[in-house]
């Protein structure tokens, strides 16, 4: 049982081999220093054969300096430096409320919009379509989907995006206590 096991596992290391995401490392599992593990935060290990290979690029976008907090985007829409995506159904927007200046683009549909030309979005979502330089900063109602619209806005080439993590529940929290 434990060979069927060991035989799937090797099926499995050439195909990740091929992978671009896959670098070997060293040579030998027991040089891996603590110093390698603590700097490289979006990598993980396969020790196969004597040889260590690292996984790298999959690492979570969701790093300190990506979350926003209420006071900072308070300030972000007051300012107008920002373009805040709603990512929500439209119905939440309608039983919940929204964040005012924000656009609402549901999840399912950010992938496409974000490639739509600037005057197809606008006349699709009603606000100008943020551009590949511009600060983004996705919402939700709890900052689930809005991880997952920050993390399709960097595949798509989005330099300076960022979420509200908090979300429409966080946003609702805050205006009552003003």
């Amino acid at each position: 049982m434990a060979q069927k096991a060991c035989s799937r596992i090797a099926a499995v290391i050439p195909r990740l081999l091929f992978n671009r995401n896959i670098i070997p490392a060293l040579t030998r599992a027991s040089r891996i220093s603590n110093t390698l593990r603590t700097n490289c935060r979006c990598t993980s290990y396969i020790s196969a054969t004597n040889k260590v290979y690292v996984l790298r690029n999959f690492c979570s976008s969701t790093l300190p300096e990506t979350d926003v907090s209420y006071k900072q985007l308070k300030k972000m829409l007051a300012s107008q430096t920002s373009v805040v995506i709603d990512v929500r159904e439209p119905w939440e927007l309608r039983e919940y409320g929204h964040i005012p200046g924000s656009i609402n683009v549901p999840l399912g549909q950010v992938n496409v919009a974000l490639q739509l030309k600037p005057e197809e979005f606008k006349e699709t979502y009603g606000g100008d379509k943020p551009q590949p330089t511009d600060h983004v900063v996705f919402s939700c109602l709890a900052g689930v989907r809005s991880k997952t619209a920050l993390d399709t806005a960097i595949s798509l080439g989005y330099k300076d995006v960022q979420h509200y993590a908090g979300g429409w529940q966080d946003w609702a929290k805050h205006e009552q206590e003003r």
